[in-house]
């Protein structure tokens, strides 16, 4: 926490980003109180009505506002997407932590099946996996999630292993520390903060693939305001309402940069051999 006050401070790339962060959350929070209309009301008569003063990015077949329907789904799009990264963080991490410390057996099981996941390629893989669950978001965070472990897995056991071989473990265990207690104390406070940096890195990556995922019909279905399934609903309509697919993809584009530029500022803030 003091290396992101000092940074905040000291980073000017760090706050600018974090500024950036924290509009995009206020925007999700704030959506039912900024969006002009009802994101699911549809109204025919103003079907495919172009960008105006009454809309301003106007409206889809159905007659609904695309503004509306975009200040909704970052809502919708913002909060899948950092749960997905928490549930990868978390389920990676552990599974890595307990590979990298245990040895044996556990971690060649655990290794083998992230190295049985990585032989495939990951974004075939993914729409194989929702494919057979079934298209809901649910199913595409889930597809998501399996194909995604591995790298964090991977990482979080390298550096268990090394940290394992630091002096201070050692002492730990022969002062008879608990495993609990070592893990807790020793371990994870060593790899957490590159940790941390990966996931935040990743955010940007994960609303693409999981709006990709959308788009192609495996994730969020209609009439959700999600951004991905946006582009989707427009792309049939590009030369006679290009506003269905332009506005959709701006919020993508403008999203993901802020996500990856915070990400690396952060990498400059957290990383350990800055100090």
């Amino acid at each position: 926490m003091e290396n992101l006050i000092r940074g905040f401070k000291e980073n000017k790339a760090f706050r600018i980003s974090s500024c950036l962060v924290f509009l995009l959350l206020a925007v999700t929070l704030l959506a039912p109180v900024i969006a002009p209309y009802d994101p699911l009301e549809a109204i025919m008569r103003n079907a495919n009505a172009a960008p105006s003063a009454e809309h301003l990015f106007g409206t889809d077949k159905l007659g609904r506002d695309v503004l509306s329907r975009i200040l909704y789904g970052a809502s919708y799009s913002l909060s899948s997407v950092v749960g997905l990264v928490a549930l990868i963080f978390v389920v990676g991490t552990t599974l890595g932590v307990i590979a990298g410390y245990s040895g044996g057996i556990v971690d060649t099981v655990i290794m083998r099946i992230a190295d049985m996941m990585i032989s495939f390629p990951g974004v075939i893989l993914a729409i194989a996996i929702a494919g057979i669950l079934g298209g809901s978001l649910f199913n595409a965070m889930v597809a998501l999630l399996c194909v995604t472990w591995t790298k964090y897995a991977r990482l979080s056991r390298s550096m268990v292993l090394k940290i394992k071989k630091h002096d201070f473990v050692s002492a730990a265990i022969v002062s008879g520390g608990s495993s609990i207690h070592i893990l807790w104390v020793h371990i994870l406070p060593n790899i957490l903060p590159l940790m941390i940096i990966t996931a935040a890195a990743d955010i940007g990556a994960m609303m693409m693939e999981l709006a990709g995922l959308s788009f192609l019909g495996f994730g969020s279905q209609p009439p959700a305001p999600e951004w991905g399934l946006m582009l989707n609903e427009g792309r049939q309509q590009l030369q006679t309402a290009p506003w269905l697919m332009i506005f959709p993809g701006l919020a993508i584009f403008i999203t993901v940069v802020i996500f990856n530029l915070w990400g690396d500022s952060l990498r400059d803030v957290l990383d350990p051999r800055q100090d």
